[in-house]
């Protein structure tokens, strides 16, 4: 049997439904993260009424330790919050102990991205198919100038498919790429995205002239799109049904997905941070550190191979 105070939660419920139209699902939820609050503070020996901010941070701090994730905890905290303005607003408490309360900290997630082994599936993949001479090889060496060029520079796939088609008078190994309020950045290429490049700017011209186009498109990736080049969203369907293609689950494969690969494994293999942060075109390296965890793990083993204890550790193993 319910106490007193559970007389004031159905008291709150009826508030919210009547006063401000919430929906069942959110009273119900409501009801039961409050039930919760209520069974913690009885086993502690607290009225819910009579909770004061101690009482309810530790709750909180219970939640963290059965394992509940950041979101699931500020939900409870939201319901409290809701609960005890309420029971401030009617005269039943004289403060509100939410008040004081912090909300549990987000971990940043970090972001998806694909291993060496992955991207080299897909290069290859997308090579393959371009080497195919059948109807549709443009499109075909479209998708490989665009996969590699991706990998090599990091870019984001609106810079990508957005390049001039000046690109391909550029005879040098890097490339000027005008990105976020208007910026632009040097990034180098690798002689696979160079090749690509040069083999489907041939192809595009081949097909251009053969169809007698009125005049030149300014784009690299010209589309019959309201911009005139290729949309990105277009660009993210056929890089999934090429990675179901090469074995791959598209899920965990995206255009952004790449430009995390490039950032990751340029890490990976010893680069340094800001030099990251210039290639992506991060105006902040606080933006770029969501990369730490894999210099991190990198010079954990470094320590691990070279440190001259953790080796005499070793020995003695």
């Amino acid at each position: 049997m319910k106490d007193l105070g559970w007389a004031h939660v159905e008291a709150f419920l009826e508030m919210m439904s009547a006063e401000r139209g919430a929906a069942a699902n959110t009273l119900s939820s409501y009801a039961r993260d409050l039930d919760d609050l209520h069974g913690f503070l009885k086993g502690k020996g607290v009225r819910l009424l009579e909770a004061a901010s101690a009482d309810l941070s530790a709750y909180l701090s219970s939640l963290a330790a059965q394992g509940f994730k950041p979101s699931s905890q500020a939900r409870r905290l939201a319901a409290m919050r809701q609960f005890y303005k309420f029971l401030y607003a009617e005269g039943l408490r004289t403060d509100d102990p939410t008040g004081i309360l912090d909300a549990p900290k987000k971990g940043r997630a970090l972001p998806k991205t694909m291993g060496v082994d992955e991207v080299g599936r897909l290069l290859e993949q997308a090579e393959t198919e371009a080497q195919d001479p059948a109807p549709g090889q443009l499109q075909r060496l479209r998708m490989l100038a665009l996969l590699e060029l991706l990998y090599a520079t990091g870019m984001r796939v609106s810079e990508l498919v957005s390049l001039p088609a000046r690109v391909l008078d550029q005879d040098g190994r890097f490339l000027m790429i005008r990105g976020k309020g208007n910026k632009e950045r040097l990034v180098p290429l690798s002689q696979s995205a160079i090749v690509a490049m040069k083999l489907y700017g041939r192809m595009l011209a081949t097909e251009n002239a053969a169809a007698k186009a009125p005049q030149e498109n300014p784009w690299l990736f010209p589309a019959a799109s309201k911009e005139g080049y290729l949309p990105r969203q277009v660009f993210a369907r056929d890089l999934k049904n090429l990675a179901i293609r090469a074995g791959l689950t598209p899920s965990m494969i995206s255009p952004h997905v790449m430009r995390h690969a490039f950032a990751s494994h340029l890490l990976a293999n010893g680069a340094d941070l800001r030099v990251v942060q210039e290639l992506l075109g991060h105006s902040d390296i606080s933006t770029t550190q969501i990369y730490t965890h894999v210099l991190e793990e990198r010079l954990q083993q470094l320590v691990q191979t070279h440190h001259p204890l953790a080796k005499q550790a070793k020995k003695q193993e």
